[in-house]
């Protein structure tokens, strides 16, 4: 995606009061850091902020002062009860560079009938160039019957993007509801039971 533009002010307090202060002023608090600088505290526009952050590795471009950098969200920090942003690591990137991120995995498709799919892995970590970050990948399950799984070296990833997951990781598995098959295993025994025995 493209990258999305967000306008910050520096930040000369520090502490948690002028953290409250900032946000108070509908304001989320920020740090950027990177590329051997010293970190430059900033007060990011809150709504424009957490609307951005809904993509899953958004690329910023920083105007701070009149001059632009890129950035990634590294780190967010959320209230846990009222679930707002209260804070934001944000690491400098420049084209061409690359750098570790981690994707959603997207499960499509459905499974064999009279199966489930068990979602191992919600996330894939990966390598890929910092102006092209994917956001997801989709795993497909399509018709995949029950003893089946789907490794992490076996995902196609997005276009430029290096898997450094252990390949060997299990992303999805599928196979029959527990109730199902111990009931079948119930009737297998049962009928175990009454088979008279040979003489």
């Amino acid at each position: 995606m493209s990258e999305i533009k967000l306008v910050a002010e520096a930040r000369t307090e520090f502490g948690k009061g002028a953290a409250r202060r900032i946000r108070r002023e509908a304001k989320i608090p920020a740090v950027l850091y990177g590329h051997g600088t010293a970190p430059v505290h900033v007060a990011l526009p809150g709504h424009e902020t957490s609307l951005a952050l809904r993509h899953s590795n958004a690329l910023f471009s920083i105007e701070l002062e009149g001059k632009g950098q890129l950035a990634i969200a590294k780190d967010v920090q959320r209230d846990p009860v009222r679930n707002v942003i209260e804070h934001i690591d944000l690491l400098v990137v420049r084209a061409g560079e690359k750098v570790t991120v981690d994707i959603q995995v997207n499960i499509v498709g459905e499974s064999a009938p009279g199966t489930i799919h068990l979602v191992e892995a919600q996330t894939l970590s990966v390598e890929a160039e910092a102006t092209h970050l994917p956001e997801s990948v989709d795993v497909d399950i399509t018709g995949l019957e029950a003893g089946s799984h789907i490794t992490a070296a076996e995902v196609k990833l997005p276009k430029g993007a290096t898997l450094l997951t252990d390949g060997d990781h299990f992303v999805v598995a599928i196979s029959e509801p527990r109730g199902e098959a111990a009931a079948e295993e119930e009737a297998e025994a049962a009928e175990t039971a009454e088979a008279p025995a040979e003489a």
